[in-house]
């Protein structure tokens, strides 16, 4: 696989949403990592909450056991996921903030205030040859926290950027826009591999794919909702087609 080919993590979380509604079995989330490995996933994600709203236990035996593709692990720097972690020693592991009353993660981790406990946290994570990746804002100084703690990935949250496109605030979200460039820019200098992800759309993917070092783009919500409308394969299908126009 080349440099400049953009990998496409596939967020599950939310089949696992429709799913608890009703308390049973289907829509099955392992099916659906299955159908996006098919259509072109290069990795399938998942968020272990500590509430289990949506993905269960059950869900990431399941998937260690069924992918060949990479599963990228997102979890809270809680004991109780760590010990879960190096349990199944995942290809990558996601370190996002979490609060139980967020519908969805809302911003990145504070990485700078939490600097000393993280680094302890995730050594040994790395040690049994995990991934670790810390989900930060566009933010020099978060970044700067990652790569002394020892991460080897970031992953800039998107989701300022997406949010003043949908609330038509194009001054803003050109502003959030080209604070995603510089500091994907400042973070590849570091050392550090580039990912972005949270509420990119058709809509919004282009410019952030164009940077040439993110690596890899974590969606999840929007091609679960649009393949309510499409259908799985050709929603993710129609998002690798707008990433790799975009990276051509």
């Amino acid at each position: 696989m080349s440099d400049t080919y953009l990998r496409l993590g596939v967020n599950i979380d939310h089949v696992a949403t429709v799913r608890n509604a009703r308390g049973g079995a289907y829509p099955d989330p392992l099916r659906a990592a299955k159908l996006a490995e098919e259509a072109g996933a290069d990795g399938i994600t998942a968020h272990l909450r500590e509430d289990r709203r949506h993905i269960s236990d059950t869900d990431i035996d399941g998937l260690m056991e069924v992918l060949s593709v990479p599963l990228n692990f997102e979890m809270a720097a809680t004991d109780e996921m760590q010990k879960i972690a190096l349990r199944h020693k995942p290809h990558a592991v996601c370190i996002v903030p979490e609060k139980r009353e967020e519908r969805t993660t809302e911003g990145g981790l504070e990485v700078a205030r939490e600097e000393n406990k993280l680094a302890h946290f995730i050594a040994p994570l790395r040690d049994v040859g995990c991934r670790v990746s810390i989900f930060i804002a566009a933010d020099q100084r978060q970044i700067e926290a990652a790569h002394r703690i020892g991460a080897e990935v970031i992953e800039l949250h998107t989701g300022a950027y997406c949010d003043a496109h949908a609330e038509d605030r194009p001054i803003d979200a050109a502003r959030e826009l080209e604070a995603l460039r510089e500091m994907s820019t400042f973070a590849h200098s570091l050392g550090l591999e580039v990912h972005a992800g949270h509420g990119l759309t058709y809509d919004t993917v282009q410019p952030v794919a164009a940077f040439p070092e993110v690596r890899e783009l974590n969606i999840g919500h929007f091609l679960i909702g649009e393949a309510i409308f499409l259908g799985l394969t050709p929603a993710i299908s129609e998002m690798r087609r707008l990433m790799d126009d975009a990276r051509a």
